[in-house]
Protein backbone atom coordinates (compact mmCIF):
# COMPACT_ATOMS: atom_id res chain seq x y z
CA UNK A 1 0.00 0.00 0.00
CA UNK A 2 1.66 3.17 -1.13
CA UNK A 3 -1.17 5.50 -0.11
CA UNK A 4 -2.48 5.51 3.45
CA UNK A 5 -5.70 3.51 3.67
CA UNK A 6 -8.84 4.96 5.18
CA UNK A 7 -10.09 3.41 8.41
CA UNK A 8 -13.23 1.36 7.77
CA UNK A 9 -14.64 2.43 11.17
CA UNK A 10 -13.79 6.14 11.45
CA UNK A 11 -13.26 7.12 7.81
CA UNK A 12 -9.97 8.82 8.82
CA UNK A 13 -6.60 8.17 7.17
CA UNK A 14 -4.57 5.45 8.88
CA UNK A 15 -0.89 5.81 9.81
CA UNK A 16 1.96 3.39 9.29
CA UNK A 17 3.30 2.32 12.69
CA UNK A 18 4.61 -0.54 14.77
CA UNK A 19 2.64 -1.42 17.88
CA UNK A 20 2.83 -4.07 20.57
CA UNK A 21 0.69 -7.13 19.91
CA UNK A 22 0.29 -10.19 22.10
CA UNK A 23 0.31 -13.60 20.47
CA UNK A 24 -0.56 -16.82 22.29
CA UNK A 25 -0.06 -20.52 21.77
CA UNK A 26 -1.35 -23.22 24.12
CA UNK A 27 -1.57 -20.87 27.08
CA UNK A 28 1.85 -19.24 26.55
CA UNK A 29 2.05 -15.65 25.34
CA UNK A 30 4.60 -13.21 24.04
CA UNK A 31 4.42 -9.62 22.88
CA UNK A 32 5.80 -8.62 19.49
CA UNK A 33 6.25 -5.32 17.67
CA UNK A 34 3.65 -5.60 14.90
CA UNK A 35 3.95 -3.36 11.84
CA UNK A 36 0.77 -2.22 10.15
CA UNK A 37 -1.62 0.58 9.33
CA UNK A 38 -3.30 1.92 12.47
CA UNK A 39 -6.20 4.28 13.15
CA UNK A 40 -5.70 6.59 16.14
CA UNK A 41 -9.44 7.17 16.55
CA UNK A 42 -10.95 3.68 16.34
CA UNK A 43 -7.98 1.47 17.23
CA UNK A 44 -8.54 -0.55 14.04
CA UNK A 45 -5.56 -1.93 12.17
CA UNK A 46 -4.81 -3.30 8.72
CA UNK A 47 -1.87 -5.64 8.12
CA UNK A 48 -0.32 -6.44 4.77
CA UNK A 49 0.96 -9.87 3.80
CA UNK A 50 4.46 -8.58 4.54
CA UNK A 51 3.33 -7.40 8.00
CA UNK A 52 1.82 -10.81 8.72
CA UNK A 53 5.19 -12.48 8.16
CA UNK A 54 6.30 -10.84 11.43
CA UNK A 55 3.48 -12.39 13.46
CA UNK A 56 3.74 -15.72 11.62
CA UNK A 57 7.45 -15.99 12.43
CA UNK A 58 6.86 -15.05 16.07
CA UNK A 59 4.06 -17.61 16.38
CA UNK A 60 6.27 -20.30 14.86
CA UNK A 61 9.05 -19.43 17.33
CA UNK A 62 6.59 -19.58 20.23
CA UNK A 63 5.31 -22.97 19.04
CA UNK A 64 8.86 -24.36 18.91
CA UNK A 65 9.43 -23.17 22.46
CA UNK A 66 6.11 -24.40 23.89
CA UNK A 67 6.32 -27.81 22.21
CA UNK A 68 10.06 -28.13 22.88
CA UNK A 69 10.91 -28.67 19.21
CA UNK A 70 14.38 -28.20 17.77
CA UNK A 71 15.11 -25.02 15.85
CA UNK A 72 16.60 -25.29 12.35
CA UNK A 73 20.11 -24.38 13.52
CA UNK A 74 19.90 -27.03 16.28
CA UNK A 75 18.85 -29.70 13.78
CA UNK A 76 21.85 -28.81 11.61
CA UNK A 77 24.26 -28.74 14.55
CA UNK A 78 23.17 -32.18 15.80
CA UNK A 79 23.11 -33.70 12.30
CA UNK A 80 26.68 -32.57 11.71
CA UNK A 81 27.76 -33.70 15.18
CA UNK A 82 26.48 -37.23 14.52
CA UNK A 83 28.25 -37.24 11.15
CA UNK A 84 25.36 -37.43 8.70
CA UNK A 85 24.74 -35.56 5.46
CA UNK A 86 21.27 -34.12 5.00
CA UNK A 87 20.40 -36.89 2.56
CA UNK A 88 21.70 -39.67 4.82
CA UNK A 89 19.90 -38.21 7.84
CA UNK A 90 16.59 -38.24 5.96
CA UNK A 91 17.15 -41.78 4.74
CA UNK A 92 18.40 -43.25 8.03
CA UNK A 93 16.31 -41.29 10.53
CA UNK A 94 13.21 -40.83 8.39
CA UNK A 95 11.39 -38.16 6.50
CA UNK A 96 12.90 -38.86 3.11
CA UNK A 97 16.03 -37.67 1.32
CA UNK A 98 15.09 -33.96 1.39
CA UNK A 99 13.61 -33.76 4.91
CA UNK A 100 16.70 -32.37 6.61
CA UNK A 101 17.23 -29.75 3.93
CA UNK A 102 13.67 -28.57 4.64
CA UNK A 103 14.15 -28.66 8.43
CA UNK A 104 17.40 -26.70 8.24
CA UNK A 105 16.03 -24.12 5.78
CA UNK A 106 13.00 -23.67 8.06
CA UNK A 107 10.51 -24.57 5.34
CA UNK A 108 9.21 -27.51 7.41
CA UNK A 109 9.07 -27.66 11.20
CA UNK A 110 10.73 -30.72 12.68
CA UNK A 111 8.32 -33.04 14.51
CA UNK A 112 8.40 -33.85 18.21
CA UNK A 113 9.49 -37.47 17.56
CA UNK A 114 12.33 -36.32 15.27
CA UNK A 115 13.38 -33.67 17.79
CA UNK A 116 13.52 -36.33 20.49
CA UNK A 117 15.41 -38.80 18.28
CA UNK A 118 18.02 -36.18 17.43
CA UNK A 119 18.45 -35.30 21.11
CA UNK A 120 19.03 -38.97 21.96
CA UNK A 121 21.49 -39.41 19.08
CA UNK A 122 23.36 -36.30 20.17
CA UNK A 123 24.05 -38.05 23.49
CA UNK A 124 24.55 -41.48 21.91
CA UNK A 125 26.01 -40.96 18.42
CA UNK A 126 27.17 -44.59 18.32
CA UNK A 127 23.52 -45.58 17.74
CA UNK A 128 23.59 -43.98 14.28
CA UNK A 129 25.46 -47.05 12.96
CA UNK A 130 22.80 -49.34 14.41
CA UNK A 131 20.09 -47.32 12.67
CA UNK A 132 22.10 -47.30 9.44
CA UNK A 133 22.01 -51.13 9.41
CA UNK A 134 18.21 -51.07 9.41
CA UNK A 135 17.61 -48.34 6.84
Amino acid sequence: MSKAPVCPESGKPMVRDTRPMEISYKGQSTTIDMPGWYCHESGESIHTAEDMKVSDAALKELRLEVENLLKPQEVKRIRKKIGLSQRDAGTILGGGPNAFQKYEQDTVTVSKPMSNLLRVLERHPEEVEELRKHS
